[in-house]
Parts: C-alpha cells; sequence; structure tokens
C-alpha cells in the first residue's frame, strides 16, 4: 500500500517527522542514505532544511525525492 506524507518536521541529526495520510507518524532517518546518489548532497543542512512535500512525499531542490514506500517502510514510529 503507498501511503502519501501528508505533513512532516525537521528534527536534529537528519531525522525527519513524517505524517501520512493514514495519520499514523514515522521518523525517518535520511543520514542512512547519505552514501547514496544523490542524497549526498542532503548533508549540507541548508540544502537539507529545503525539504518540501511533492506529490505525497519528501523532495529538495534539483529533483531530489525519496520514495514514499521507502520513507513509510524504512522508519521507525515516532
Amino acid at each position: 500500500m503507498l501511503l502519501d506524507v501528508v505533513d512532516f518536521e525537521i528534527l536534529s541529526d537528519y531525522k525527519v517527522r513524517l505524517v501520512f495520510e493514514n495519520n499514523e507518524q514515522k521518523i525517518f532517518d535520511v543520514s542512512k542514505i547519505f552514501h547514496q546518489k544523490p542524497f549526498e548532497v542532503l548533508q549540507d543542512c541548508h540544502y537539507f532544511k529545503q525539504a518540501r512535500i511533492e506529490y505525497g512525499t519528501l523532495s529538495w531542490p534539483n529533483d531530489i525525492d525519496i520514495a514514499p514506500e521507502t520513507l513509510y517502510l524504512d522508519s521507525v514510529a515516532a
């Protein structure tokens, strides 16, 4: 089941609290994917803070986004 991200909050240490369309809240640690392209640019905290929701997922400028199923499956309960 694919759930859209409807809200988020940037936390410390490159973690993000996500709210999915079913009202479930989870925490995703973005630092775990820094070693993968194109996510290494997210290590820049100013760039990281430019996060926004587009098309039901977390995204950043220059067409960088994380698939919503990854956000859901690889996060922990908040």
